[in-house]
């Protein structure tokens, strides 16, 4: 009889039909994304596969028909462009995650007391590609912003931010601009770039033309608004949008 109750419970508490649903996500997300997959597919029975990459990848694959379901950008403007242009929903874009960008060495003891000293004696920083990574974007807007345009010979460029992490943590750049979430383990040195040196790094989701009438996409955006996802997110070191 126990073991009737249990299956008439599990039975009920799972989906009819569980989906997989594809997420395209920005590669600084990834970890995270990881972890609450985790929570997701234990709460619903749906599966989560990811793709991760530098966001302007994603988006020109996106483009060019792959079957992604759900797109984590690592910015605003991308999810929006893509809506206007037919491939995703307007209606479910919201902000999932508010980026930090932070000035790292993997040197605890490199003196960043002035970051603008420090950088300038580096001879390598890293950053991801500005052209494709809204946190390379945002390195490049931080370094005008500091009056450091002298410093552009040094930079070495990952095509996207857990590229130019990995050049700071392999010694191949003394410095590098990362995602905050990348260094929340205290290991190396840091240096928290104030938000008014560039533009705020608001990470949006959106529901693709792909995944429309996909259940596992649908409930997967739903559970990354939830209150479970938002002290995920906490905890890898960004913010949530009030």
């Amino acid at each position: 009889m126990r073991l009737l109750l249990c299956t008439l419970f599990l039975a009920f508490a799972l989906p009819a039909r569980a989906e997989t649903a594809l997420i395209a996500v920005a590669t600084n997300f990834r970890p995270v994304v990881d972890t609450l997959t985790e929570g997701f597919e234990a709460d619903t029975g749906h599966r989560i596969e990811v793709s991760a990459a530098a966001t302007g990848k994603l988006a020109a694959q996106i483009v060019a028909g792959a079957p992604f379901d759900v797109f984590l950008a690592a910015d605003a403007a991308t999810p929006e462009r893509l809506v206007t242009e037919g491939f995703a929903d307007g209606d479910t874009r919201f902000t999932y995650a508010v980026g930090q960008l932070v000035l790292w060495s993997a040197d605890p003891a490199l003196d960043l007391g002035d970051p603008a000293v420090a950088l300038r004696k580096a001879r390598h920083v890293a950053i991801a590609n500005p052209d494709i990574a809204p946190y390379g974007k945002a390195a490049m807007q931080s370094i005008v912003s500091m009056d450091l345009s002298d410093i552009s010979g040094k930079l070495v460029t990952g095509e996207n931010i857990g590229q130019a992490y990995a050049l700071v943590a392999s010694g191949a750049a003394e410095l590098g601009f990362v995602a905050g979430s990348a260094v929340t383990d205290g290991k190396g040195k840091g240096w928290t770039v104030p938000a008014d040196r560039h533009d705020p790094i608001r990470q949006d989701a959106v529901l693709l033309a792909h995944g429309e009438g996909n259940p596992a996409a649908t409930a997967f955006l739903d559970y990354l608004r939830s209150d479970a996802a938002a002290k995920v997110i906490a905890r890898f070191g960004y913010t949530t949008a009030p």
